[in-house]
């Protein structure tokens, strides 16, 4: 009953929002809309500790840098996480993949919030058009959120961690904050059900800039996911099947993009 009723409240939320936001695009400037999703946020979070009755714990906030551009990079298990971590700030622009330009009237907000919007399967020319993209928010000295997997990850499993977080941290010059996150157990995915318990966002120790790239992405990736599966709940799992702790994901589409890249490697 619980999942039933929060469905039922997350799709009425979102479309009075979505028709709440299209209005706060057409002002000038970028105030009213960030302002709008950030209520939406907060709304939607309120609703997933009252309805669902998932009990959400964010620490680690201290980690943050108070002033200055830096890269919030964190596990992503489900829809709920990006409002959780949304909610925590007062202008966050985010790397998302193009699937959500799909959705009628995201395509306009998007463009409006000044999301860095890429192909979901990565690779040389996402990465480009990333970097392009981001140069306003580099400019504008503003936080940047980037899922490193590039995908919502089933709870307890990883996808291949892309390499545009180094490169954006490259052009930034600044900290990336890693993020542990476990709130797969109680929202996993985009799944119905929805399950009660404690679930953690935990914003992890910055890496400065300057490392080399592989040192980067190994550090990142181990910091994340061993945090992450430090933080299960195992004794009220929910939708945490605990065989596939640790267990590597892979899309068909990524996988074929991969194995492309790979063959002209050759």
């Amino acid at each position: 009953m619980r999942s039933l009723i929060f469905n039922l409240f997350f799709y009425l939320v979102t479309f009075i929002y979505v028709l709440s936001c299209l209005i706060a695009s057409l002002i000038p400037g970028r105030h009213a809309l960030m302002a709008a999703l950030k209520r939406y946020t907060k709304v939607m979070v309120w609703g997933m500790r009252r309805i669902a009755g998932m009990d959400i714990h964010v620490s680690g906030k201290s980690h943050i840098p108070a002033t200055g551009p830096v890269i919030i990079a964190p596990k992503h298990q489900s829809y709920g996480d990006g409002f959780v971590i949304f909610s925590q700030f007062d202008d966050l622009s985010v790397v998302t993949g193009n699937h959500l330009e799909k959705f009628w009237g995201l395509k306009r907000i998007l463009t409006k919030m000044n999301a860095v919007v890429i192909d979901n399967c990565g690779g040389s020319d996402a990465r480009e058009e990333m970097e392009k993209q981001a140069e306003t928010i580099r400019d504008e000295g503003r936080r940047l959120l980037i899922f490193p997997e590039g995908h919502l990850s089933k709870i307890g499993t990883k996808h291949r961690y892309r390499k545009g977080v180094w490169h954006l941290q490259q052009d930034f010059n600044c900290p990336v904050i890693p993020v542990a996150n476990t709130l797969g157990q109680r929202w996993n995915q985009n799944d119905w059900m929805k399950y009660p318990g404690k679930a953690y966002i935990e914003f992890l120790e910055p890496i400065p800039p300057g490392m080399e790239k592989d040192a980067f992405m190994a550090l990142l990736e181990e910091r994340i996911e061993s945090r992450s599966i430090a933080l299960l709940d195992l004794d009220n799992p929910g939708a945490l099947i605990p065989a596939d702790i640790g267990q590597i994901e892979e899309n068909a589409v990524a996988r074929a993009k991969r194995l492309a890249r790979e063959a002209e490697e050759v």
